[in-house]
């Protein structure tokens, strides 16, 4: 039996910059709620919520100060029953954004932790003596750059932190810290929340001896700190599988009572051999979706593409169904990278692939980086390391609706500028125009809901030659044929002998003639910057 995600379209929310309800210039909870609509028309089935958990907003909601709460800044508890209870009226899941491997440093766990060395929840957290030299333990650096240690004068201790020194990780080695968390998961599916993405999964474990990490032999300048080792040993521990497996537990068990199945999502930057590990095992699962973030990093090439969809899937592992990601809250956006003709290949080429596509808002409009003034800068990571391009402001900016102030996001000052183009780049414009972006995702994502085959069929024939990138999708009798084209020229490609009747479905130029219909013999002609989908009947 296929479970309700395996032929399901995700879409990423980002929740201070979708829509601000109260003009204080950040998006909330009853924003999201007002434009659960927008989802319903664009065609997507489930919205992941980017964190809404009370927070000093170091890092913007990746510091949490209580599991179990809504930020003031985003609404109230209240507040998220009822968009639960709205999207779940409209056929919509709803997912949150678990961050486990780390809380805010004003977290009541913590402060009890840093109280004293005896402390009982001092071993909540992960705590060191200073090297001999009185420095920190090791070499690890913090992905925001910097040592992974801060020290605490009055205890005399290091403590550790992967990100910044106001998010100490949480120690996943103590039983009583990982029953709590638990907790959090079991508070959450009981309250109807349908999954959970799992902020830096693959961080969540250390390696108990703290040895050093190895130097990085292709480190070079401008690859920011972190970049200096190779995470070794701070990360990708094999018991974070175990601790995995017990989410999945309770994801399923609470999903077998209630109902309705869990998803459960893991932020996983490996190799695609590694990343296959937290699929886990049949006898102890793991997440059903180990997120794929081969689309973000991939040259933009036909065969490089198609020898990583090939490698990737066959190398997933019994059972394991695949996912496919162009872009989220910490990378840039698909159409920065790529331009606008292939941004629209990119839109085609992630909802025909076989396994669940995430969408990160506002791509649904083509919004790309957007330039943020040196002094709006509001990106951590950006104010530590500024200049390396690693800041994530440019693509956590406002959503545009519609023409008016500030794109209809909000009636105040908006926390992020927008785009400059607002005025003409937003969902009121391009609904009306058949030819826009958005349109061309709304008939995306109804062909995957019309057809079988693009939402769960399987995908064969996957080859990229001469800028073309080419792949089947199969189910029962029906076969579709997908082909993009990567090249600003047009390119002929020859259908194989086996696609009889093909007829044309969707072009990504509209009122493009492909020749090569209605069985009529003639090779097959992509537009320049130009992908179709046919059906062979």
């Amino acid at each position: 039996m296929t479970a309700w995600w395996q032929g399901a379209v995700l879409y990423q929310i980002y929740p201070r910059s979708y829509q601000d309800s109260d003009g204080d210039g950040i998006g909330d909870l009853r924003g999201i709620t007002a434009r659960l609509d927008h989802l319903v028309s664009l065609g997507v089935d489930a919205l992941w919520i980017s964190p809404i958990f009370p927070s000093p907003m170091a890092d913007f909601g990746y510091d949490v100060a209580d599991y179990c709460d809504v930020d003031p800044s985003f609404g109230t508890l209240t507040d998220l029953d009822a968009l639960l209870a709205a999207a779940h009226a409209r056929g919509l899941r709803v997912l949150l954004d678990l961050v486990p491997n780390h809380s805010s440093d004003r977290h009541p766990w913590f402060t009890e932790s840093r109280g004293s060395r005896d402390n009982p929840k001092r071993d909540w957290y992960i705590w060191r003596d200073p090297a001999a030299d009185g420095g920190p333990p090791n070499n690890w650096i913090s992905d925001f750059g910097g040592p992974a240690w801060e020290y605490d004068a009055a205890t005399g201790q290091y403590y550790s932190h992967a990100f910044l020194k106001e998010q100490p990780d949480l120690n996943w080695r103590n039983p009583a810290l990982a029953a709590a968390m638990m907790d959090v998961l079991r508070f959450w599916f009981d309250r109807g929340v349908d999954g959970f993405r799992i902020d830096v999964l693959w961080h969540m474990v250390k390696v108990a001896d703290f040895r050093d990490n190895p130097e990085n032999p292709d480190y070079r300048h401008g690859m920011g700190e972190m970049h200096r080792v190779l995470q070794t040993h701070s990360t990708d521990q094999p018991e974070v599988h175990a601790i995995a497996a017990d989410m999945r537990r309770i994801a399923d068990a609470t999903g077998h009572e209630s109902g309705r199945d869990r998803l459960l999502i893991g932020e996983i930057y490996l190799p695609v051999p590694k990343l296959m590990d937290y699929y886990g095992t049949a006898a102890a699962p793991g997440v059903h979706l180990p997120f794929n973030f081969q689309l973000i990093d991939a040259p933009w090439r036909a065969d490089g593409l198609a020898a990583r969809i090939t490698t990737y899937e066959t190398s997933l592992p019994p059972g394991g169904w695949p996912n496919w990601v162009l872009g989220n809250h910490d990378r840039p956006r698909v159409a920065a990278r790529l331009g606008d003709p292939q941004a629209r290949i990119a839109a085609m080429l992630l909802l025909t692939l076989r396994g669940t596509p995430t969408l990160y808002y506002g791509d649904e409009i083509g919004l790309a980086d957007v330039t943020i003034p040196a002094d709006a800068v509001r990106d951590p990571r950006e104010l530590r390391e500024p200049g390396l391009g690693l800041g994530r402001d440019p693509v956590r900016t406002p959503m545009a609706w519609d023409a008016g102030p500030h794109g209809g996001f909000t009636t105040g000052v908006p926390w992020l500028p927008l785009h400059t183009d607002a005025a003409t780049r937003n969902v009121a414009v391009q609904a009306a125009d058949p030819s826009s972006m958005l349109s061309l995702y709304r008939a995306l994502l109804t062909l995957r809901r019309t057809h079988p085959a693009l939402a769960t069929g399987a995908i064969e024939g996957v080859s990229g030659e001469d800028d073309v990138l080419y792949y089947e999708r199969q189910d029962g009798g029906a076969r579709l044929i997908v082909a993009l084209n990567l090249s600003a020229e047009a390119r002929r490609v020859a259908l194989p002998e086996h696609i009889a009747m093909p007829r044309l479905l969707l072009s990504t130029v509209p009122d493009w003639r492909t020749g090569g219909e209605e069985g009529d013999g003639q090779p097959l002609l992509l537009a320049p910057d130009g992908g179709v989908i046919l059906i062979d009947k």
